[in-house]
């Protein structure tokens, strides 16, 4: 929002503080003031001329010789190749010695070999933006169409002289979106109430407006407030000069008398309205409806556009001639031919607007305030001062009683306020007659009894509805700077991690001190990617509205994403690789909101030990990857045993894949990539991983036990076992620790032999057994008993004792 100072002065006349310094109260005061700018700043030495002669140039065939009245007592001999220059215009120019916009300075010169003292100026040399500037004038020099006395000073004839404010408007003060808006909050700050006039309608007309037109209004929640007025005898001609500087300092294009007032009506009120050519309208009726499906309509812009039930419209003859609250019809356009004119003021659903302007990809000045919500209550005085205009500078001939339908609700907004309340959370010692002077200066009209208030917000400020917004107002007007700065009072706490971040620490710590890299990877997949190499079976969930069709789906893997950034790292030849990452997958149901599940997952390719010294150097494999996931579950301190037992699922190699149970609970899986799908992804040997780390961090836990040293010595025995390939680790694991009985502690895996001396569908396993006592020395009578039993177990599965 574009803010005149000189017109701000017009509703307060006691405003004079500097405009930098006006803008830096604004701010501190709750609206951002972007930027403070005047168009005169760095100019000039520029005057109206008037053309006396123009003459083609003898040496340049798109070139001008004149001679022009510039207010001195010798014509100025001037050069100009604007092609709309001609005998007798008031123009703009600069004269030698001027300075123009971006430090430009005129002097006298020859162009072509004649002499050229000064320069005949467009409004766009004057530092106006071009698509503010009057069609008319955007390909040449701007022309004067009122008598204008020779060596005016142009800045002060145009207005430019003058302080522009660009306010940062925030969705919830719509009320600034107009200049009385804004009106009412710098009188608030500076304690000056505005002066805000409407003028009276002269020349109206005895002939009723209903004897020409008829109003229908089909939904009046869409269209709370429709009134059409008629002004008949309208010349179309140029605004006057002043209206014109306004417009185009606000940032709106001027284009004729008619279309000008409607726009310094939404300046100066935020009330949009519409002026439609009465004569070219299909009917003697006027309605406002929903548009039908793949309706056709051509807008102000000539672009036809397709419209659909989202678009309200305004008809004649049921043959659309606005889309209401964004933008007129091409056909019904105001005109130079135009006499009659219908004025359209109207309140429109702030929702209705919104979807409608999205849905024919339109934003305007209009629809803006429409959408943001604004004072329901200045319709009429909008409408009254916009015809007072067109009797104005137009000449027109207003019909009576202009056709209104009304289904407004009152605006009716009373709250309390207590000023114990207002100086306990403002942290101020403010009386009564202080909050009492800070409503005064916002025009909120109160009573109060003791010390509560009870405050009557205006219609103008629709964003006011609950204590807090008061508040919020007082403190405002009060001054943020004198509120007073006091410490914050409570007991401090000494921050820390929680549980779940402590380990999810240690286990990030552990993988990037193994090698591992963090990864993170989007949450949202194509659905194919969505439920790769998911943990369990589930729904996918599905996004309403997808940015594209690879970001569609809810991920229930991590794995998908992380083979994606293992294959982007080998394309670029890096291929020794090793990620993780820690974050949630999403396991959607058809009837509610997907549950949420933090997962672990990894991925690895490539050396496991890239040359170290004096070893060779060895490739990643299902044990490096499997005693990672061991090490990760170990720093949990889990009651529940961990264990792996032979899986098959699709995506992973059939004899190198593990689910991981906690207990009797899966948690987990891992396996080496299919080669299939390493062939698909173009990857080598990859082992991937993933686990529910959310139901690892809630298992119970080892309390912690603290022992003394051991004083007695542990005892130690190796056993080496065949047997035929199917059989696991696992399984014969359990057949030791279920006959050892309880003085064996560990035991550990240290040798697997694969040959095919022994048989190809066997192999030999060998185990250390370690037996301790806290309490004393084993004899080996005790440790040779336990290990007999447990040659008999194995034996009784078919094993064989090497």
């Amino acid at each position: 929002m574009f803010v005149s100072y000189k017109w701000l002065q017009e509703y307060l006349p006691n405003l004079n503080q500097e405009a930098k310094a006006l803008g830096e109260v604004i701010s501190r005061t709750g609206i951002e003031v972007e930027d403070v700018f005047n168009y005169a700043e760095g100019i000039k030495k520029v005057v109206v001329g008037h053309v006396v002669t123009c003459e083609q140039h003898p040496n340049a065939e798109k070139l001008h010789k004149l001679t022009v009245n510039v207010g001195e007592e010798e014509l100025a001999e001037i050069v100009c190749g604007a092609p709309n220059v001609a005998v007798g215009q008031a123009v703009i120019v600069a004269l030698p010695g001027a300075r123009l916009p971006g430090g430009i300075k005129i002097k006298k010169a020859k162009l072509r070999g004649e002499v050229s003292n000064g320069m005949i100026c467009a409004l766009q040399e004057l530092g106006i933006d071009g698509k503010v500037v009057p069609k008319a004038f955007v390909e040449g020099i701007y022309v004067f169409t009122e008598k204008q006395t020779p060596g005016t000073d142009v800045l002060e004839l145009l207005g430019l002289n003058d302080p522009i404010l660009e306010l940062g408007i925030t969705p919830n003060r719509s009320d600034a979106l107009s200049m009385r808006g804004v009106a009412y909050e710098v009188g608030a700050i500076i304690a000056e109430k505005p002066v805000l006039t409407v003028p009276e309608v002269t020349n109206v007309s005895t002939q009723q407006t209903a004897d020409l037109l008829a109003l229908n209004v089909e939904n009046t929640v869409d269209t709370p407030y429709y009134s059409i007025a008629i002004a008949e005898n309208v010349v179309i001609k140029e605004s006057p000069l002043w209206l014109q500087g306004k417009l185009m300092k606000a940032g709106i294009r001027p284009h004729n008398n008619v279309v000008d007032i409607t726009n310094y009506i939404l300046l100066t009120y935020g009330q949009p309205l519409h002026a439609f050519d009465f004569d070219t309208l299909a009917g003697k009726d006027v309605s406002v409806r929903r548009a039908k499906a793949d309706e056709a309509f051509t807008t102000l812009d000539s672009v036809e556009r397709t419209l659909s039930e989202k678009n309200l419209v305004i008809t004649s003859n049921d043959t659309p001639i606005a889309i209401a609250g964004i933008m007129g019809g091409l056909a019904s356009e105001v005109t130079a031919k135009t006499t009659r004119v219908a004025l359209e003021t109207a309140l429109f659903q702030p929702t209705v607007t919104r979807l409608s302007a999205k849905a024919v990809g339109i934003r305007s000045e209009a629809s803006m305030r429409f959408e943001k919500g604004m004072d329901y209550f200045v319709a009429e005085q909008a409408r009254q001062h916009a015809l007072a205009l067109l009797v104005e500078l137009a000449d027109a001939t207003i019909l009576a009683e202009p056709l209104t339908i009304d289904h407004r609700e009152p605006f009716e907004v009373t709250l309390p306020l207590d000023v114990k309340r207002v100086n306990h959370v403002l942290g101020t010692t403010m009386t009564v007659t202080d909050v009492a002077e800070a409503f005064d200066r916002l025009q909120f009209e109160t009573t109060h009894e003791g010390n509560v208030f009870m405050v009557n917000v205006p219609s103008r400020r629709p964003d006011i509805s609950i204590e807090a917004d008061l508040l919020e107002e007082v403190g405002r007007i009060y001054g943020y700077d004198n509120l007073p700065s006091t410490l914050p009072k409570g007991e401090a706490t000494p921050g820390k991690l929680n549980y779940r971040q402590q380990k999810t620490r240690e286990i990030r710590q552990l993988l990037e001190g193994n090698g591992f890299y963090q990864a993170i990877t989007y949450g949202l997949e194509t659905e194919a990617k969505a439920g790769y190499l998911a943990l369990k079976e589930t729904h996918l969930t599905k996004l309403a509205m997808p940015m594209s069709e690879e970001h569609s789906h809810l991920r229930t893997s991590l794995a998908a994403g992380l083979l994606d950034v293992v294959a982007y790292n080998v394309a670029r030849r890096q291929s020794n690789v090793a990620f993780y990452e820690i974050a949630r997958v999403f396991y959607g149901n058809e009837t509610d909101r997907p549950t949420e599940e933090e997962h672990l997952a990894g991925a690895v390719t490539g050396l496991w030990e890239s040359t170290p010294w004096q070893k060779i150097a060895r490739p990643v494999d299902f044990f490096d990857v499997k005693g990672m996931i061991e090490a990760v579950v170990s720093t949990l301190g889990l009651v529940a045993p961990l264990r792996f037992e032979a899986t098959k699922k699709a995506e992973l190699h059939p004899g190198r894949a593990a689910a991981i149970y906690l207990g009797t609970e899966e948690v987990g899986y891992l396996g080496q990539l299919h080669p299939s799908e390493a062939a698909r992804l173009d990857l080598p040997e990859t082992y991937v991983f993933e686990l529910n780390l959310q139901a690892l961090l809630a298992a119970d836990k080892v309390e912690k036990n603290y022992h003394e040293m051991p004083r007695f010595p542990a005892s130690q025995r190796d056993i080496a076992v065949l047997v035929n390939n199917e059989v696991t680790n696992a399984t014969l694991e359990d057949i030791i620790k279920e006959n050892a009985g309880g003085l064996l502690k560990h035991i550990v895996l240290f040798d697997v032999f694969v040959n095919d001396k022994i048989g190809n569908d066997k192999k030999s396993m060998a185990y250390n057994l370690t037996y301790f006592d806290p309490s004393r020395t084993l004899t080996d009578e005790e440790v040779s008993a336990s290990y007999d039993k447990i040659v008999v177990a194995l034996e009784a599965i078919g094993a064989e004792i090497r």
